[in-house]
């Protein structure tokens, strides 16, 4: 589960995203990104990333829909953290994805996450176990 504090909730918080955000994407997802500065909002000096998640209509019925918010959010939790800190990020879910779960399940969608993130140069390098 991400908590609170790591999700964006706000309207404008997803339009300044957007608007004065970067983006990259893959077939199955669109990423936005927003680094954060202080004076943007002085209480969110020094926290963690925060995310938000978009799934349309296109995607499916609602039972679908909340199908793929949930595959989104475990798939983020899994690589939250190789991500830096004081950035807003926004995942938009696009119409083949819930194939891709179907076929591969949340190993696939994290794959394919970590590709976006690795086209926009937002992960640290993964820890080998000693």
């Amino acid at each position: 589960m991400i908590r609170r504090k790591s999700r964006l909730s706000r309207s404008q918080d997803f339009d300044r995203v957007y608007r004065a955000g970067r983006s990259v994407a893959n077939r199955y997802v669109v990423l936005y990104y927003f680094r954060r500065s202080e004076s943007d909002d002085p209480a969110l000096e020094g926290a963690p990333s925060r995310v938000g998640f978009s799934v349309s209509k296109r995607i499916g019925s609602s039972v679908e829909r909340n199908r793929v918010k949930r595959a989104l959010r475990e798939a983020y939790r899994l690589i939250e953290h190789r991500v830096p800190a004081d950035l807003d990020f926004v995942l938009i879910a696009r119409e083949p994805l819930p194939g891709l779960l179907g076929e591969r399940g949340l190993l696939g969608l994290e794959e394919k996450l970590t590709e976006v993130y690795g086209k926009a140069s937002l992960l640290a390098p993964r820890e080998e176990p000693r």
